[in-house]
C-alpha cells in the first residue's frame, strides 16, 4: 500500500484528499492564467517561484476554509453511522459536487481574467449582488449549457479516479477522543488564518501579473467581500490632518479662488465675469470607451467616424484620464467631482444622499437635472444615488411601447433606442421653458457586444470593435436628429467615456490604460480646438459650470481646466485599493498597508519605478486623506 493509500484509508483521509484536489486545480488554474498572460509576465526566476510558492500558501489557506464542513462532519458523525454502506453515497455526492464547483471555478476565473486581467476582486463581489444582469450577460456571451455539460463530464471522470480513495476511509474505526485530537488542529488552521493572514502577502513583485497570479481567486473573492470599503486612515499612509488641508487648499488656491473662512474645508468662491449663460447641457458618458479606439487619438480602423468628426469640430481633450475602472467611478467623477476614495464608489455606498453634486447645484438655478439610462437603474444603485442627489431618473422602464425598442440585451436597450428616449425627454424639457442638464449613460459597448443588425458593417456579437462602431453610429444619429431641434443651438454636448475598455498592465496602475476620450461639442458656442493639458475626469464638472459662467461656492475637488495655470495640472486614477496621483509625468501610488510607490510615466506603455519624491508623496496623501475625511464626516453635502 502506497503512502497516499495509507493516508486515504484513515478516518480523515477525505480531508487530505479534498486538500489535494483544491491545490491541484488551483495549480492548473494558475498555470493556465500564466500562459494566457505570458506577454505581460516578467519571466524571472523570482517571479516564477513567487507565483507558485506564495500561490500554494494561499491555496492552502483557502483549502483550510473549504474543508471546515468536511472536518466537522467526519469529527462528529459516530463510527457506527460512518461505517454504514449507504453512508458512502453521501461522501460520493459531496465530492462530486465540490469537484464540479471547483472545475467550474476554473472556467469562471478564466473568463474573469480575460475581462479584467485579475483574480476575483471587488468587481466579482458586485457581480454576486447583481445576479440578474451578470448571469444574463454570461448567458448571452458564452455557450453556458455546453460549458456546464463539459465541466460535469470532467467532474464525473475525476470522481471515478478518486472514488476508491473515498471508500477506503469508510473502514476506519477512530474513537471520538482521537478524532478530536485531529479535528481541532485542522479547524485551528482557518481560525488562525482569519486573524493572521491577509491578501497583501502576494505583493512580492513589481510585475502586476505576477502579483495577481500569486493569489488564489476564491480567497481573493472572500477578502474583497469582507473589505468592500476601506478606512483611509487605517490602511493608507497619512499626514497630520491640518497639514493635509493646508496642502490641498494651497494647490486648489493657485487657480485664483477665494476660500470660505472655514476650518477643515475646501469650500471656495468661484466667480466669473459677465452674466450667467443659460445653456442646456447634455452629458453623454459612454460605456468602456478607451481613447485608442478613436481616429482622432490615432486609431486607423475607422471605428468612430462620427466621434472623429465631433473631435475635429469641437473641443477635444487629448490628455484626459478616467478616475477608475468601473462605470460607478465614472458616474462619481461626473456628478460629485471628487477624487476616488478607497473601496466602493460613493454611488454604491449607504448614506450617500444630498451630496454636493452638479445636479443639486443646477437644480437650485432652476435647471432640470436628469439621469437617463438604457438599462434598469437599480443596477449599481444608480437610481437611488441620482434620485437622492438632485436628478430626475429615467431608465428603460420609461419605454412602454415595444416598437420603440429595436434591440435589447441583459444590460439594456440599444443605444439608438436610449437616444430616441432622450430626444423625447429633451423636447419635453424644452417645452417647460427651463434649461436642462441631462446625463445620458450608454450600455451597448459592453459584452456580449450585441446591437441591431444592418446599422454598421461589423456583425453583432463579434467583437468590442463592433460595439464601439455601433455606439459611434448611435451618437451620430442622435446629434443629427438633435440638430433639427429648436434647443440645439443653445445646447452644449459633452461626450466622455466612463472608463477604458481594459485596465490591465504589468504595473499596478498602468496610467495609459486610463486614457479616455472627451469632446465638448456646441457649434454655436464652442470653437474647435485641442486641449493638451493633463486633465482628470472630475475636472469636467467645474469646467462645464465655467462655460455656463455660474458663480457658486464650490466643494468640488475638480477645477475649471481653463483656469488652470501652466504646470499646475494633475489627475487621479484608481482601482478599489490602489490610489494614483499623476503630476508632471510622474505617478504616485498609495496602497493598503501604508505602501507608497512612484513611477515615471511612459507614453502608451507601462511606467518605470523610481524613487519616491517627498513633495509629490505629501500632495497625493493630502488629496486622498482630505477627500476621505470630508466624505466620512458628512462634510461633502449640498
Amino acid at each position: 500500500m502506497s503512502f497516499f493509500q495509507k493516508i486515504f484509508a484513515k478516518r480523515f483521509g477525505p480531508v487530505f484528499l479534498l486538500y489535494l484536489i483544491i491545490i491541484s486545480l488551483a495549480f492548473i488554474t494558475r498555470t493556465a492564467l500564466l500562459i494566457k498572460s505570458a506577454a505581460g509576465f516578467d519571466w524571472t526566476f523570482i517571479n516564477i517561484i513567487g507565483v507558485y510558492f506564495i500561490g500554494l500558501f494561499y491555496d492552502t489557506v483557502l483549502a483550510g476554509y473549504f474543508c471546515i464542513p468536511l472536518v466537522l462532519y467526519i469529527w462528529l458523525v459516530p463510527n457506527k453511522l460512518y461505517k454504514k454502506q449507504w453512508h458512502r453515497f453521501l461522501l460520493y455526492s459531496y465530492f462530486l459536487i465540490v469537484t464540479f464547483l471547483l472545475l467550474f471555478n476554473i472556467v469562471a476565473e478564466w473568463v474573469f481574467w480575460e475581462e479584467f486581467s485579475t483574480r476575483f476582486n471587488f468587481i466579482a463581489v458586485d457581480y454576486l449582488v447583481y445576479t440578474t444582469e451578470v448571469i444574463g450577460n454570461i448567458w448571452e456571451s458564452y455557450p453556458v449549457v455546453k460549458i456546464i455539460i463539459v465541466v460535469f463530464l470532467i467532474a464525473i471522470a475525476a470522481f471515478f479516479l478518486i472514488k476508491n480513495s473515498i471508500k477506503a476511509s469508510l473502514k476506519s474505526n477512530l474513537r471520538f477522543g482521537k478524532r478530536t485530537l485531529i479535528a481541532v488542529p485542522l479547524l485551528c488552521i482557518p481560525i488562525l488564518s482569519w486573524f493572521f493572514v491577509g491578501n497583501k502577502g502576494k505583493e512580492f513583485s513589481d510585475n502586476q501579473f505576477a502579483v495577481e497570479l500569486a493569489g488564489d481567486g476564491l480567497y481573493e473573492f472572500g477578502a474583497a467581500f469582507w473589505n468592500n470599503e476601506l478606512d483611509y486612515n487605517k490602511f493608507y499612509a497619512t499626514i497630520d490632518q491640518d497639514k493635509a488641508f493646508k496642502i490641498v487648499r494651497d494647490l486648489l488656491g493657485r487657480d485664483s479662488v477665494a476660500f470660505v473662512d472655514k476650518a477643515n474645508s475646501i469650500e471656495r468662491k468661484i466667480s466669473y465675469n459677465g452674466t450667467e449663460k443659460r445653456y442646456n447641457v447634455v452629458l453623454i458618458s459612454v460605456e468602456s470607451l478607451s481613447a485608442d479606439y478613436l481616429g482622432v487619438y490615432g486609431n486607423t480602423q475607422g471605428l468612430t467616424p462620427n466621434l472623429d468628426s465631433l473631435g475635429k469640430n469641437g473641443l477635444l481633450f487629448s490628455n484626459l484620464y478616467a478616475s477608475g475602472t468601473r462605470t460607478v467611478r465614472g458616474l462619481e467623477a461626473l456628478s460629485l467631482s471628487i477624487l476616488p476614495t478607497p473601496g466602493q464608489s460613493i454611488v454604491k455606498r449607504p448614506n450617500n444622499e444630498n451630496l454636493f453634486t452638479i445636479g443639486n447645484l443646477l437644480k437650485k438655478r432652476n435647471y432640470i437635472p436628469q439621469f437617463i439610462y438604457g438599462g434598469y437603474g437599480y443596477f449599481d444603485n444608480m437610481n437611488y444615488f441620482f434620485g437622492n442627489n438632485g436628478y430626475q431618473v429615467i431608465d428603460r422602464t420609461a419605454i412602454t411601447d415595444k416598437k420603440d425598442i429595436h434591440y435589447e440585451n441583459i444590460w439594456g436597450v440599444a443605444d439608438e433606442d436610449l437616444f430616441t428616449l432622450s430626444i423625447k425627454q429633451l423636447d419635453k424639457d424644452y417645452q417647460s421653458g427651463n434649461p436642462f442638464f441631462t446625463h445620458i449613460m450608454t450600455v451597448s459597448n459592453h459584452r456580449p457586444f450585441t446591437y441591431p443588425n444592418g446599422r454598421i458593417d461589423i456583425p453583432s456579437h463579434t467583437s468590442q470593435e463592433g460595439a464601439v462602431k455601433y455606439t459611434d453610429y448611435a451618437i451620430g444619429k442622435f446629434l443629427r436628429e438633435a440638430a433639427s431641434k429648436p434647443w440645439f443651438n443653445n445646447t452644449i454636448f459633452v461626450i466622455v467615456a466612463d472608463h477604458c475598455a481594459s485596465s490591465a498592465g504589468k504595473t499596478e496602475l498602468p496610467a495609459y490604460r486610463y486614457h479616455i476620450p472627451a469632446i465638448i461639442y456646441a457649434p454655436k458656442i464652442v470653437k474647435p480646438q485641442v486641449y493638451t493639458k493633463l486633465t482628470g475626469q472630475m475636472d469636467l464638472v467645474p469646467t462645464i459650470l465655467g462655460m455656463l459662467k455660474v458663480n457658486y461656492n464650490s466643494k468640488f475637488f475638480g477645477r475649471d481646466i481653463f483656469r488652470v495655470k501652466p504646470d499646475e495640472e494633475w489627475a487621479f486614477i484608481s482601482t478599489y485599493e490602489k490610489l494614483g496621483f499623476i503630476r508632471n509625468g510622474h505617478l504616485l501610488v498609495l496602497s493598503p498597508q501604508k505602501k507608497v510607490q512612484q513611477f515615471k510615466i511612459m507614453p502608451n506603455t507601462d511606467q518605470i519605478p523610481e524613487k519616491v519624491d517627498k513633495k509629490l508623496k505629501e500632495e497625493a496623501i493630502a488629496f486622498y486623506q482630505t477627500a476621505s475625511y470630508l466624505y466620512k464626516n458628512h462634510l461633502y453635502g449640498k
